[in-house]
């Protein structure tokens, strides 16, 4: 109401000539007050329809971006599946166990996928990790016999890397590819020398003779370091086991094989850890004979993307790996 009379002294005052009490000039500032609030109706209403319009485009432009609008007429093609593993393997990493099993799964499930790439760019991780996902890809062949699955590797197949391209049915390499360094590492830091400089006393209590184990801010045991390296020894035979029955007699085992040296793709070649040069479309076309190829990879979804952009999966991995204990043992 209060509105409606400032509507009625604008029209006044815009009016001069139309007094208070002459004759019809109610019906006037009636007429401009409808005309007034008609116009503004109009107005929001203007606006309404652009904000949904704008909300549309942008719900529009999510859509184009999630959904491959393609990606079911391509399955129905002849084509060939691939599988990215980049990265640290590690299970809360961009490669890890559970999506690069999955992503295995649906290249194998795909029923125009003659076959299956799995291009790998890793310098190792966790042999946890890489154990599953080896297991996963000798379980698939065993299923898919007709569907064989090649590793291709790019810069680098280092230690847990290999660890996985061994289950593949052939590995190919660039001549400049690092490849090798099968072997086992558990790391750590000791600070006892610098707590004395400050000195700061550490104070352990433990339930259990070997609780503290490899602890960094006490002196390192004897027993605890033996115990440490049969643990070492004992995941390093599991790796060149893996290997062995991965690559079988193309292996022309050295000395130096398992010592956790790596090797230029060229010479992986020679010591029968690889076994070709290809890329992932020279191997699609010249190998499997499909040279259509299609990612079959776990991908982020939106939020992920988002997050990651704003750094803050950059500081989650920050905020893991520091929690996690120093003495992570590690194919790397």
């Amino acid at each position: 109401m209060q509105d409606s009379y400032i509507w009625i002294n604008r029209i006044i005052m815009d009016n001069p000539q139309t007094p208070n009490n002459a004759p019809g000039w109610e019906r006037l500032a009636l007429e401009k007050l409808a005309f007034s609030a008609l116009q503004e109706q109009r107005l929001r209403r203007r606006w309404g329809i652009f904000f949904k319009f704008l909300g549309f485009a942008y719900l529009l432009v999510v859509m184009v971006a999630v959904v491959d609008w393609g990606a079911d007429a391509e399955h129905l093609e002849r084509h060939t599946a691939l599988v990215n593993l980049n990265g640290v393997i590690q299970a809360k990493g961009e490669a890890n166990g559970e999506d690069l099993i999955a992503a295995l799964n649906g290249a194998f499930e795909a029923k125009n996928a003659v076959g299956v790439i799995l291009r790998i760019n890793s310098p190792g991780g966790s042999p946890v990790q890489a154990g599953i996902v080896n297991d996963e890809i000798r379980r698939l062949r065993g299923k898919y016999p007709d569907k064989q699955l090649y590793a291709v590797v790019e810069d680098m197949c280092a230690s847990g890397g290999y660890y996985v391209a061994a289950a593949a049915d052939k590995i190919y390499v660039d001549k400049a590819s690092i490849v090798g360094s099968i072997g086992v590492l558990m790391d750590g830091f000791g600070f006892t020398g610098t707590m004395d400089k400050l000195g700061v006393e550490r104070r352990l209590l433990t339930a259990g003779a070997n609780k503290g184990f490899l602890d960094p801010f006490s002196p390192q045991a004897p027993q605890h370091k033996e115990h440490a390296q049969l643990l070492l020894n004992d995941i390093h035979q599991q790796f060149i086991d893996v290997v062995k029955a991965g690559r079988g007699k193309r292996l022309k085992e050295s000395p130096e094989m398992f010592s956790g040296l790596m090797w230029t793709g060229a010479q992986s070649v020679e010591l029968g850890l690889a076994d070709g040069f290809g890329s992932v479309d020279s191997v699609a076309r010249d190998v499997i004979k499909a040279e259509k190829v299609l990612d079959y990879s776990v991908k982020d979804n939106i939020a992920e993307r988002f997050a990651k952009r704003l750094g803050a999966s950059t500081f989650a991995g920050f905020w893991n790996g520091f929690s996690e204990s120093a003495q992570g043992v590690r194919l790397q």
